[in-house]
């Protein structure tokens, strides 16, 4: 979850500095590689979740 709010939020400033100050959209290779992005920052939230130490239960 925190990885896709990465993800989305740099997409988000770098599309706001886009448009805002050049006046411009994404193009289609933008919009694949910002949704490159969000996927890989995902697959990072999750690697970084599961790859902590495991805490060890003793019966």
């Amino acid at each position: 979850m925190s990885g896709a709010l990465t993800g989305i939020g740099y997409t988000l400033i770098i599309f706001l500095f886009q448009y805002l100050g050049h006046d411009s959209l994404f193009s289609l290779e933008q919009m694949v590689y910002h949704a490159c992005y969000i996927v890989t920052a995902m697959m990072g939230g999750i690697l970084g979740v599961n790859m902590t130490t495991p805490k060890v239960r003793k019966a």
